[in-house]
């Protein structure tokens, strides 16, 4: 039996339509190869580099004999758990004495981001970019900021511009690519991600965009092509890992979905597009109390990721708890206002649960209203006509049980009013004696 409200969509392959930035990077200063990176713990796999990597060698010192880099994986490691301000403050610090450390600055913009200060953001990654022009994090977390911002063209127009001048820039080439497919300009994404591939035949990322291109255009089996030649080249990239889910999902081969997501969300555990697919396949399993694990972890995340409200609403509501779900179905709808599933959602929420406190007849009332606004903000559902069926039985229902009740304590009243019979004098003490004398 499918769920009586309506699921978020799954977060797009590579995040494109999510609100949530990219999560920390605890990068070195010369990044290695992703494929050949040491794992330190989930989630922290260094930036890949480039073809056109600095010739400087990469640091080997331990973090005992580079303070500045112990310094800043203690601040990454920090930012992964959510201890905004303590990160914040502990990159401001190694900057003021590392100022050059390019990766600092770009999980410094990250963290910005993140607290909602995306001026602040776009001046470190661009920072980031200065010191390292190639720098690949700072460019995707800038491209999907700006399209974040309604800025694509903008965003698209500068990498044009620069590409003029460096054709073989694959980093440049594939946030280019990125930008493209945010606009859903599919073909012209394709070709910039081509272009990449064809200097550097193992860049990731051009690979992520070519896959998303054929899933966008139906040609499902090729996306899963693309994507499994990726995890052959960095198969620990949560990315992709996510974006093998969403197309296997979309084959019907859920059990498979569920474990790439789990595998994505084991590989980066702040990686909430990630974390909202998986919550949401565990809400449909009825799983709820696993599922309010992962959506909660998603906001936490990323909290204007409407998607994964509207997911961990439907966890609680689950669980019957109804304040909860009430409150993640509004705090969506806040962020963005014209979201019919969460006026669905929040109908059904009324008609299924009974909070504390509430007026029957006003719970009902209240859901009949959320399926109209739904109805006015044009969604379709064709159960809504029987949930309003519903609701409406649960008037009649309603009014029919107060109404005998009403006549019931009319009744009591009316025998409470009723003068009470006289009482039956006890026999006479003198017929008893006469009758004696008989």
């Amino acid at each position: 039996m499918s769920p009586r409200w309506r699921s978020a969509c799954l977060s797009l392959l590579l995040g494109a339509a999510c609100a949530s930035p990219p999560p920390p990077r605890p990068t070195p200063t010369e990044s290695a190869p992703q494929e050949q990176a040491p794992e330190k713990a989930p989630g922290k796999a260094p930036e890949k580099a480039t073809p056109k990597a600095s010739s400087q060698a990469p640091s080997t010192r331990s973090p005992q004999e580079d303070p500045s880099r112990a310094d800043f994986e203690r601040a990454v490691d920090v930012a992964q758990r959510g201890e905004w301000d303590a990160a914040e403050r502990g990159l401001e610090a190694l900057l003021k004495t590392n100022p050059s450390l390019d990766p600092a600055w770009t999980n410094l913009g990250v963290i910005r981001e993140r607290r909602g200060r995306l001026d602040q953001a776009e001046q470190a990654y661009r920072k980031a970019l200065e010191l390292k022009p190639d720098q690949e994090a700072a460019w995707d977390y800038l491209a999907r900021l700006s399209c974040r911002t309604g800025r694509a063209t903008n965003i698209e127009a500068e990498l044009r511009q620069k590409l003029e001048a460096r054709q073989d820039a694959v980093t440049l080439r594939a946030a280019l690519a990125f930008v493209l497919l945010h606009q859903q300009k599919l073909d012209a994404a394709a070709t910039e991600a081509k272009r990449a591939l064809k200097v550097d035949e193992r860049y990731v990322k051009a690979m992520q965009v070519l896959a998303q291109v054929y899933f966008l255009e139906k040609k499902y089996e090729l996306a899963r092509m693309v994507l499994e030649n990726a995890l052959a080249i960095a198969p620990r990239d949560a990315t992709t890992h996510n974006a093998v889910g969403v197309v296997q999902l979309t084959l019907h081969e859920r059990f498979l979905a569920l474990d790439s997501f789990k595998r994505a969300v084991q590989l980066r555990p702040d990686f909430a597009e990630a974390r909202n697919n998986y919550g949401a396949l565990l809400n449909e399993a009825q799983d709820y109390a696993a599922a309010v694990t992962e959506l909660e972890a998603a906001v936490k995340s990323a909290s204007d990721f409407v998607s994964a409200r509207l997911n961990l609403g439907n966890a609680y509501r689950g669980l019957g708890q109804f304040a909860r779900a009430k409150a993640e179905y509004e705090q969506a709808l806040k962020l963005q206002p014209t979201l019919a599933d969460a006026l669905f959602n929040l109908a059904i929420l009324y008609l299924d649960l009974e909070p504390e406190g509430m007026d029957p007849l006003e719970r009902f009332k209240t859901s009949i209203a959320f399926f109209e606004q739904y109805r006015g903000l044009g969604g379709k559902d064709d159960r809504v006509e029987q949930y309003l069926k519903d609701a409406r039985k649960g008037i009649d229902k309603e009014e029919r049980r107060r109404e005998r009740e009403k006549r019931d304590q009319q009744r009591k009243a009316q025998k409470s009013e009723e003068p009470s019979p006289p009482a039956t004098p006890p026999p006479s003490s003198a017929k008893l004696a006469t009758d004696d004398k008989k």
